[in-house]
């Protein structure tokens, strides 16, 4: 039995050392993801923006290209781990407002709600939100510093 929890311990500090890999992995993920839908929604703005208008969204052609743009640089700041929190609530906003009047519509009840790709994605930006970009990330690289230079009076 000690065997076998001196190797569980072992194993824990292996998978410890690499822990920054698993928000990088999603980060990276997620981030082409969004970046990839807000492109491809700006490359066809006009088609994007009549999507919106049959949904009803107010202020159809305004709407669609800041929820594209809000797509694309957002899923980049997210790659590169950049202002991620800050980034992560505009993108969860997208989310809210695509259930509210678009796919809620056709929700009857929280198992519903929970199957919806939105409900996941803003689940996402909440853990990106309050988690923050994990230590491979610009994030982590910056703020140190800006920190620094404030505490210095350089900011």
């Amino acid at each position: 039995m000690q065997h076998l929890i001196h190797r569980l311990a072992a194993a824990r500090r292996v998978i410890v050392r690499y822990e920054w890999l698993g928000p990088l992995a999603v980060r990276l993920a997620f981030g082409y993801f969004w970046a990839e839908t807000g492109y491809a929604k700006l490359m066809n703005l006009d088609g994007f923006t009549e999507r919106f208008v049959g949904w009803g969204i107010p202020w159809p052609a305004f709407s669609a290209a800041v929820s594209a743009w809000t797509e694309l640089v957002g899923g980049v700041a997210i790659m590169l781990g950049l202002a991620t929190r800050l980034v992560a609530l505009p993108l969860a906003f997208n989310m809210v407002v695509a259930i509210a009047l678009v796919v809620g519509k056709n929700v009857h009840g929280l198992d519903e709600l929970v199957e919806l790709d939105e409900f996941v994605y803003i689940l996402l930006f909440f853990w990106l939100f309050t988690a923050g970009p994990g230590r491979a990330s610009l994030d982590a690289w910056l703020w140190p510093r800006l920190a620094g230079n404030a505490m210095r009076g350089g900011l």
